[in-house]
């Protein structure tokens, strides 16, 4: 039996998600014997569409047998899904909706499906800690992803759903890393309104948002300011061992929400597919989990 060979296409090194992912595929190709080369987008969905159509047109003998990737933009690159599905590549899309697998999954001799994350549920869990940490409510500033990017909107509609009524939202916009975050709070802070904002925990769509945020926050050169936000509960999503649940045991986060990498999972499914030539569900979520867990962050 040939030697497979997967391409793993993942959005940005400035990200400990991604470089968690990045681990997770590298793991999964050394347990599966898989030749697997790793790209990265930069954050930029024309540079990953580039990357993705040169492998995919490259001579026969170069192509990869499967492609799995994060997509960067909204659209999780329908055209060169196409182009892949044509050429008989697998196709694993992370952590993003993509309506247009349920018409290649119909004709593609190739195995073409999602593994997700549960997103609403991530903001399900990030309004219950909200609701913990704020048991009298209070405001909230919460910094998402991008405005195109689904798992952002999906994670803002679970918060929406869980969090109380007298918990008051105010929304600043990051692109998933540390320094994306903290450029947008530090603009926020130049606004006459955040003088006056009462807030009352800061709140991220990821961990390294939140870790960004808490930096803008930290450069304050008014002592009393800095000491006022710098009190503040910080939270985030990813928790990640050595990043998100670090910081929670040492206090830089009061909670996050453990999202398991899935770019391994991806691999093994991808495999058995092509293997054994098996046809792989449409859509595979992992399951989030609150980190401290809830009755420890209520107590």
């Amino acid at each position: 039996m040939k030697k497979l060979r997967f391409l793993v296409s993942l959005t940005t090194r400035d990200n400990d998600y991604q470089l968690e992912q990045a681990r997770s595929a590298e793991q999964a190709a050394q347990k599966l014997d898989i030749q697997t080369e790793i790209l990265y987008a930069e954050n930029d969905a024309i540079t990953q569409s580039t990357q993705l159509l040169k492998a995919i047109q490259a001579e026969e003998q170069q192509r990869p047998d499967a492609i799995v990737f994060e997509p960067v933009g909204g659209t999780a690159l329908p055209q060169v899904a196409r182009a892949a599905a044509a050429s008989g590549i697998g196709w694993a899309v992370l952590n993003r909706e993509a309506s247009y697998l349920a018409e290649l999954r119909a004709t593609a001799t190739s195995p073409m499906f999602i593994v997700t994350s549960d997103h609403v549920e991530i903001g399900r869990i990030q309004g219950r800690q909200f609701a913990a940490l704020l048991p009298r409510g209070g405001a909230i500033l919460y910094i998402q992803g991008p405005a195109e990017n689904s798992a952002a909107k999906d994670r803002t509609v679970g918060l929406q759903e869980t969090k109380p009524a007298n918990i008051h939202v105010s929304y600043l916009r990051g692109q998933w890393t540390e320094e994306s975050a903290k450029k947008s709070v530090r603009s926020w802070l130049k606004l006459s309104t955040s003088q006056k904002a009462s807030i009352d925990l800061i709140g991220a769509q990821n961990d390294a948002m939140a870790l960004g945020a808490r930096k803008a926050f930290e450069e304050q050169p008014e002592e009393a300011a800095r000491e006022r936000w710098m009190k503040l509960p910080f939270t985030g999503v990813d928790g990640l061992p050595k990043t998100g649940q670090a910081w929670v045991r040492s206090g830089i986060l009061a909670a996050t929400v453990f999202v398991p990498p899935n770019a391994g999972q991806a691999m093994e499914m991808l495999a058995q597919a092509l293997q054994k030539n098996e046809k792989p569900l449409a859509m595979t979520r992992t399951i989030p989990e609150s980190v401290p867990l809830l009755p420890d962050l209520k107590a």
